[in-house]
C-alpha cells in the first residue's frame, strides 16, 4: 500500500502500560479528550466549521483540500499542537473500511491538503483541532462522496487479534460505559515480544474508537510517554477509554516498528456495567482487515 503523505513523508510518521497510577487522574483527561459525549458528530461546533473544496470526489489517490472557518468568517491559521501536529485527521468509509490517519500541511492562507486513498463509498472525514484562542480540542466531521460502484464491506466480527504483516496485536480490557476502562494492546512479531516500538506523536501508540453506525469519534492516548522514567516501548500500551453508550465500536491503533507505521483494527462490544458481561472481546479468532502504511 503507498505511503499516506500525512504520516510525515520522510519516515511515515514522527507516532507499556504505566509501572504506576500515579498518573491515574489524568484518564479523565485522556477519556474527555474524545469525551464521554463523542466527537466528529458535527461539521461545525463552538463557531468553527470544517469546509471541504468538495464533497464529491474520484476513486483513488486523491489530493483533499479543506479548510476550518473561524468564528469571524475566515479560514484559521493558528493552531496548538496536539500530540505533535497542529492537526490530525481521519479518513474512513462509512462501513468502517478505509481508516487512514494523517497529517496534512496548511498553507499561509489556512488551506489544508493532504492525499488520500479512497474506494468508491461513502466517507466521513475527521478533524482533530485547538485553535489559538479556543479552550479546548474539538473534533469536526464532514461526510464526502466518493464515485464508483460500491461493494460495502460487512462488520468484522468482534476478536481480541488483529494481524498486520508480520506482527500480531492483542487486545485485553474493557470499553464500559460511562466510567473508564482500561484496554492494553500487546505488540508481538514472529512471536516474540516487540520491546523497541519507535515514538509516534509523543507516545508508542495512537488510538482512535468510532461508534459503529453514527461514527461517533473516541480519541484517547495511552498512559506515560517515551523518555519519562517509567513508560516502557513496548510490548504492552494500555489505553483509558470511556465509552459514551452501549453498541459497536471499531478500534484502530496506529503504533511504530522498524520506521513505519502500522495500524491494527479491532471490532469491541461496549456494554452497561450492570449487563454482565465483558466488553473486550475473545481470544479465538483473527480479524485480517488490519494493515500496514508502507
Amino acid at each position: 500500500m503507498r505511503n499516506h503523505t500525512g504520516h510525515d513523508q520522510s519516515e511515515h510518521g514522527t507516532h507499556a502500560a504505566h509501572s504506576t497510577h500515579a498518573a491515574h487522574g489524568d484518564h479523565a483527561a485522556h477519556a474527555a479528550h474524545g469525551g464521554s459525549r463523542p466527537g466528529g458528530l458535527s461539521v461545525s461546533e463552538n463557531g468553527y466549521s470544517l469546509e471541504l473544496d468538495t464533497t464529491v470526489l474520484t476513486a483513488g489517490v486523491q489530493s483533499i483540500g479543506f479548510r476550518i472557518i473561524g468564528p469571524d468568517g475566515r479560514a484559521v491559521t493558528r493552531f496548538l499542537a496536539e500530540h505533535e501536529k497542529e492537526l490530525h485527521f481521519i479518513a474512513v468509509r462509512r462501513d468502517t473500511a478505509g481508516f487512514q490517519h494523517v497529517h496534512p500541511v496548511r498553507d499561509e492562507e489556512g488551506t489544508w491538503s493532504v492525499e488520500l486513498t479512497l474506494e468508491p463509498g461513502d466517507w466521513r472525514f475527521f478533524t482533530d483541532i485547538h485553535p489559538v484562542g479556543h479552550d479546548g480540542t474539538m473534533t469536526l466531521g464532514i461526510d464526502a462522496a466518493v464515485a464508483g460502484p460500491y461493494a460495502p464491506k460487512p462488520l468484522p466480527e468482534a476478536t481480541g487479534t488483529a494481524l498486520v504483516d508480520d506482527y500480531t496485536v492483542t487486545l485485553d480490557g474493557e470499553l464500559p460505559v460511562g466510567e473508564t476502562g482500561e484496554l492494553t494492546l500487546t505488540v508481538s512479531r514472529d512471536g516474540e515480544p516487540v520491546t523497541d516500538l519507535q515514538p509516534y506523536l509523543a507516545a508508542y501508540g495512537h488510538l482512535v474508537a468510532l461508534r459503529v453506525g453514527d461514527l461517533g469519534y473516541l480519541h484517547v492516548h495511552p498512559e506515560g510517554a517515551p523518555g519519562d522514567g517509567v513508560t516502557a516501548p513496548g510490548p504492552g500500551i494500555t489505553f483509558f477509554a470511556s465509552a459514551p453508550s452501549a453498541g459497536t465500536y471499531r478500534l484502530y491503533l496506529d503504533f511504530k516498528h522498524g520506521g513505519f507505521v502500522r495500524t491494527a483494527e479491532f471490532t469491541v462490544r461496549a456494554t452497561a456495567p450492570d449487563a454482565g458481561h465483558r466488553a473486550a472481546p475473545e481470544h479465538d479468532s483473527h480479524h485480517h482487515g488490519a494493515h500496514a502504511h508502507h
